[in-house]
């Protein structure tokens, strides 16, 4: 295989988080040059760290010593649990950090201007070392000398980024609403690792698509968790979830399900004009989108003056932000690197898993107070959670011994 002709990946889109981005990947291998057989079923670009599971990609060229593999495992799943565990510790604190005068901050829209902001800046320099040290899109390739500096996919069209980064910063500043309206951290996470129920009902409406029993007791497994620890809250008397917060919570899921066919819009137009964008060209580009409508609505709203000001006569809680922001984009680029190693279902396992420690940690170190009947809720939607990756685990396996087999 010629340099030239290496696999570039395609990375899902969460259907994270910000998780906290959410967040919240997964790799199916595709030509670096797509052709008429290129699949357009799948979406793009993970900024939640979620990542559905596809096709196992193929083996890429590793070294044949496991106890490297291992290594590499050990240095992309413990990045990926680093980054995005202190992300979500950070996310909560943020929005239970209380000034001297008592104000707390909410400014979500502020919020995702840095983060995007951070994102950003990170995917640009990746592309532009990749440009400089070669391993860009054109590595191997006869450029003429031209765009040596930057290693991004040449002719990439910008217009379908447009409505993929206005989807995801919404539902991203949505989830961080629901924080700053007194839904916990804890209720919050599990609600988005429900999100695909309205997945689930577009796909069922628009799309005519059929699913298992299994995937239906799944869904209801995590919903009906999160339902009874944030009721179990509510009767408590320290509760901190709140009606407001579960509205925004519940929007965010919307805005979850618009994006996955915003992104199968976005797959096709790419396949249209004959373009694989490279993980970075989408971490960049769906970002700098996400940054510029978080900045008009920020505006418009006031939070960007009053955002700027709180963190201005509050330098602690700018502290936690901008490294709120490093950690959405380092926990991306850990995710890069996993997918791009090893089958997706390690990724989608990982990162899957992450959101169970986050609430864990988070009800043990946060001080949360959960009864008895918020304990069984937790149970059944952790449940939930994990089924849904181990009936990923064995959906994989399937396709793969059916591929191996022919």
């Amino acid at each position: 295989m010629k340099r030239g002709d290496k696999m570039a990946p395609n990375i899902y889109l969460l259907g994270k988080s910000n998780d906290t981005m959410s967040i919240e990947l997964a790799e199916q291998g595709t030509p670096s040059k797509p052709s008429d057989s290129d699949s357009d079923s799948a979406p793009l670009l993970a900024e939640n760290e979620d990542a559905p599971s596809g096709d196992p990609p193929p083996t890429p060229d590793l070294p044949g010593d496991t106890k490297t593999q291992a290594l590499q495992l050990i240095f992309g799943a413990g990045g990926i649990y680093a980054s995005f565990l202190y992300y979500g510790s950070l996310q909560e604190d943020v929005f239970r950090y209380e000034s001297e005068d008592g104000t707390k901050f909410t400014m979500a829209w502020f919020l995702q201007v840095l983060e995007s902001l951070a994102n950003v800046v990170f995917g640009t320099a990746a592309l532009v070392i990749m440009g400089l040290t070669g391993t860009g899109h054109d590595a191997g390739e006869n450029t003429g000398g031209s765009r040596k500096w930057w290693g991004g996919t040449p002719n990439l069209p910008k217009k379908p980024f447009i409505s993929s980064g206005f989807s995801q910063v919404c539902s991203k500043a949505f989830t961080s609403l629901a924080l700053a309206n007194g839904l916990s951290f804890p209720v919050a996470t599990l609600a988005k690792s429900g999100k695909m129920a309205p997945v689930m009902i577009g796909s069922l409406i628009l799309g005519g698509a059929k699913y298992g029993l299994r995937d239906y007791i799944q869904v209801l497994a995590i919903i009906a968790g999160t339902a009874i620890l944030s009721m179990s809250k509510k009767k408590s008397a320290a509760s901190d979830s709140s009606t407001l917060g579960v509205t925004f919570i519940l929007l965010a899921l919307v805005m979850d399900g618009i994006t996955g066919g915003v992104q199968k819009r976005l797959l096709a137009d790419m396949k249209r004009v004959k373009v694989t964008p490279q993980p970075y060209d989408l971490m960049t580009f769906t970002n700098l989108f996400m940054m510029i409508f978080a900045i008009i609505i920020s505006f418009i709203l006031g939070d960007f003056t009053k955002g700027l000001n709180y963190c201005t006569h509050n330098p602690k809680v700018f502290s936690l932000i901008w490294k709120f922001s490093m950690c959405s984009a380092i926990g991306q680029s850990f995710i890069f690197y996993t997918v791009a190693r090893f089958d997706p279902l390690v990724c989608s396992t990982v990162t899957t898993t992450r959101k169970i420690f986050s609430v864990v940690l988070s009800i043990v170190f946060k001080g949360h107070s959960i009864p008895t009947q918020g304990w069984m809720g937790l149970a059944l939607a952790i449940g939930g959670i994990l089924s849904e990756v181990a009936n990923k685990v064995q959906g994989g396996h399937r396709k793969l011994k059916s591929k191996t087999s022919m």
